[in-house]
């Protein structure tokens, strides 16, 4: 794969019951606004909500597996979670390539927006590309 300075990448997820519950699950995070209905009526959200990581964690999909993917290393990633994300919200994870250092690492602009074109988080990342993509620079 090639890469260069302003390439774009996009996946869509949507966020079901089932993903918050694995996500508590696997992470020890049972915050009641996230599983529990009547709790969450309570809140200034209304209604449950989706963990923010769950949410950021479609980031890491997309960088794992799609772009630049299988092989990439994660060196960091800033998040700014911006509006919560409902059972139902599709989620539209955008990746865009803001540089390309001396050392080959890629600098990308991060954002996630539901299906009202809403930001819901908004972020940057660094990454080691995997060693089969072609890093163009001009």
């Amino acid at each position: 794969m090639k890469i260069h300075v302003g390439d774009k990448f996009s996946k869509f997820f949507t966020v079901t019951e089932d993903k918050i519950n694995v996500f508590a699950d696997a992470t020890g995070d049972k915050n009641p606004v996230h599983l529990d209905e009547a709790y969450a009526m309570n809140t200034i959200f209304k209604k449950r909500i989706a963990h923010g990581f769950l949410i950021g964690s479609y980031i890491s999909s997309v960088v794992g597996n799609d772009f630049p993917g299988n092989g990439t290393i994660y060196l960091s990633q800033n998040m700014k979670f911006l509006k919560p994300v409902f059972i139902g919200d599709i989620i539209e994870v955008r990746i865009e390539v803001m540089e390309i250092t001396e050392k080959g690492w890629l600098k990308v602009i991060t954002m996630c927006t539901n299906q009202n074109g809403k930001t819901v988080i908004d972020g940057d990342a660094t990454l080691i590309p995997p060693v089969s993509c072609e890093l163009i620079k001009s």
